[in-house]
């Protein structure tokens, strides 16, 4: 992995954008949606509590989550996209 995120930050690489609609109508690049979902693909050491030590993450690599639109920010490292977020931006995990 090219990124290594610190502390509480998620490493996300956003889903494919869908090409055409439920009725079928074939999208241009354009028109399209950037989507609210990806896989998780990297995790930092967790959040740093009080008492010193760090809060576990609610998710792991691999999963499949759904996020807020304008969820943590985007980078692009070798030509690929990636989003860099808080769990806090994750809504739900999806099976």
């Amino acid at each position: 992995m090219p990124i290594v995120p610190l502390n509480e930050k998620i490493v996300v690489q956003r889903m494919e954008a869908e090409d055409k609609t439920a009725g079928g109508i074939i999208l241009p690049d354009n028109a399209k949606e950037k989507p609210k979902q990806g896989k998780i693909l990297s995790l930092g050491e967790g959040k740093m509590l009080e008492n010193g030590q760090r809060a576990p993450f609610q998710v792991k690599v691999g999963d499949k989550v759904l996020f807020t639109s304008y969820a943590g920010n985007e980078v692009t490292v070798d030509g690929k996209e990636y989003l860099v977020m808080s769990e806090d931006d994750i809504l739900a995990i999806v099976s």
